[in-house]
């Protein structure tokens, strides 16, 4: 009662503050569980690698609805209030489900490596159930090792870990940068390594999806275009198979409708050929880089900034002011936001569960 006394005094900054990140936290919410909602909801969307979109939407709404609602209290009012037990929890939740939002999208590159550059057989293999439960448990085993070390050190009786103060307008809820060590360690294995293998395996789906479209005239001359789509939704070709596809459709990359756009008209067997054949190829390596780049872009775009300088305020290298700092924070919430317009636009199968689901509602 004492914090909605202190927020209903706030200044006009601090309130259009609320007004903004609230409907911010909102939306990123609603959008994550429609997300889940469309997965559990279609049995098209049954598949393996979906399993780690759903899991990534599950862990941004945790986001939505753990995170975001008291760090727009705590930006609104100006001073952490709650107390020093929830900023413990709330510190530990954030640190937690950021990072392990981050790991589901490095989770998410390296199986649509594996669709890429893995023959079918072995894909298939690679992509089951377990193997997804896996990695899903090493995101989220990883995610809170780097979260529980200011925890222990508090408990252990030291200097805390966080920074708590119950009185007065300065009330701050924050991790101490007191161990230049831990800080290295826990944006290197949040961000910094992430990022790398993310960049390393997206610049290597690049170069196999150009290749592929380069060599497709040529190595694909007797492949229909049925086999071929069949080879894509993952289901055994007949023989002879053909050769090693771009097919990511199940990974979210891209759709079937895009893909089968880019496989040309068959005639009698074989794939039209001529210089529309080289345009068409030219058009469908651009849009693949134009969709790796919207995805990179707005991770890096979103994260970089706060982890840098979470990198120079633990080497003393800068000290930002605390609303610099917020505004940091937010642009990686917003990371949460963004996802699951990223990962499920592309994909048709997705936007048919969507409008099934809106049909439903307006049906209720």
């Amino acid at each position: 009662m004492a914090m909605l006394l202190q927020l209903g005094d706030t200044t006009g900054p601090a309130a259009f503050a609320l007004a903004f990140l609230s409907p911010l936290a909102l939306a990123t919410a609603v959008l994550n569980g429609g997300v889940m909602a469309a997965i559990c909801s279609t049995k098209k969307l049954h598949v393996p690698a979906n399993y780690l979109i759903c899991s990534l939407a599950f862990t941004d709404f945790l986001v939505a609805a753990l995170v975001m609602p008291p760090a727009a209290l705590y930006v609104a009012s100006g001073a952490w209030r709650l107390g020093g037990a929830a900023c413990e929890a709330w510190l530990s939740v954030d640190m937690t489900c950021c990072t392990c939002s981050i790991l589901h999208l490095c989770a998410i590159a390296l199986d649509r490596y594996w669709a890429v550059t893995k023959a079918t057989a072995e894909y298939a293999r690679r992509k089951s159930a377990r193997r997804v439960a896996l990695m899903i448990a090493v995101a989220w085993l990883v995610s809170v090792f780097i979260s529980l070390p200011p925890l222990f050190w508090r408990r252990r009786g030291g200097r805390a870990a966080v920074a708590v103060d119950d009185g007065g307008d300065e009330g701050r809820c924050v991790i101490r940068h007191d161990h230049v060590g831990y800080t290295v360690y826990s944006t290197l294995g949040a961000f910094y390594v992430p990022m790398a293998v993310i960049l390393v395996l997206y610049r290597s789906i690049y170069r196999a999806a150009r290749t592929l479209y380069q060599k497709r005239g040529s190595s694909s001359r007797n492949l229909g275009s049925q086999s071929y789509m069949d080879r894509c939704r993952g289901q055994q070709p007949p023989r002879p198979q053909p050769p090693r596809a771009f097919c990511v459709s199940d990974a979210g990359l891209t759709t079937v409708d895009t893909l089968r756009a880019g496989v040309r008209s068959v005639s009698d067997g074989e794939l039209t050929e001529g210089r529309s054949q080289q345009g068409g190829a030219s058009r469908r390596e651009s849009k693949a880089a134009g969709i790796l780049g919207l995805i990179l872009g707005a991770f890096v775009l979103c994260w970089l900034p706060f982890f840098l300088k979470e990198l120079l305020v633990g080497l003393r290298l800068a000290q930002p002011s605390p609303r610099v700092s917020d505004v940091l924070a937010w642009l990686g919430y917003a990371n949460s936001l963004v996802n699951p317009l990223l990962y499920t636009s592309f994909n048709d199968d997705y936007k048919r569960a969507f409008r099934k689901l809106l049909r439903r509602k307006a049906h209720a």
